[in-house]
């Protein structure tokens, strides 16, 4: 018994250590999200203070859908084999939530409208789409470099 406790707390504990990276990435993907916002919407400090607190709370209403109610769907999504009510029942389910996130990018429209001017509204969603192709690239980036790193230790291993 004891042989099993000692591995079970060091797997528990490499968990815990892998979600706190997790969470210290995501805080730091977040705040250069914000300095990029920041920067490319040249928000004045009065409009930046009304700015924040709602993309903010549109952004945490966002991720709670996307971690609860999308990651459901997708995992059901992806065990394949649906019958035909299934598929329709978790298409529903997944159009449903598509349509709330809608609803909430409308409300953000709508409340910002009366913080900013349509102009910075509309270079929000620019800044958006150029800050998540630029994480995406550093993601490939790296992924590419794990990649050839691997390759170069296989290739050292090799008689």
């Amino acid at each position: 018994m004891k042989k099993i406790i000692i591995p079970i707390i060091m797997l528990l504990m490499c968990f815990s250590a892998w979600s706190q990276n997790d969470r210290q990435m995501n805080e730091r993907i977040k705040a250069q999200k914000v300095a990029f916002i920041t920067e490319r919407l040249d928000l004045t400090s009065k409009e930046a203070q009304q700015f924040w607190p709602i993309y903010n709370a549109y952004e945490d209403k966002i991720d709670e859908m996307r971690k609860n109610d999308l990651k459901e769907v997708r995992q059901a999504m992806r065990k394949g084999n649906l019958s035909k009510e299934e598929a329709q029942r978790l298409l529903d389910q997944f159009m449903s939530v598509e349509n709330r996130m809608h609803e909430a990018k409308n409300q953000l429209v709508e409340d910002l409208s009366n913080v900013i001017p349509p102009q910075k509204i509309i270079q929000l969603k620019v800044s958006e789409d150029a800050f998540n192709r630029r994480l995406m690239e550093i993601l490939q980036e790296r992924k590419k470099k794990m990649q050839q790193a691997r390759d170069n230790r296989n290739n050292r291993n090799l008689p």
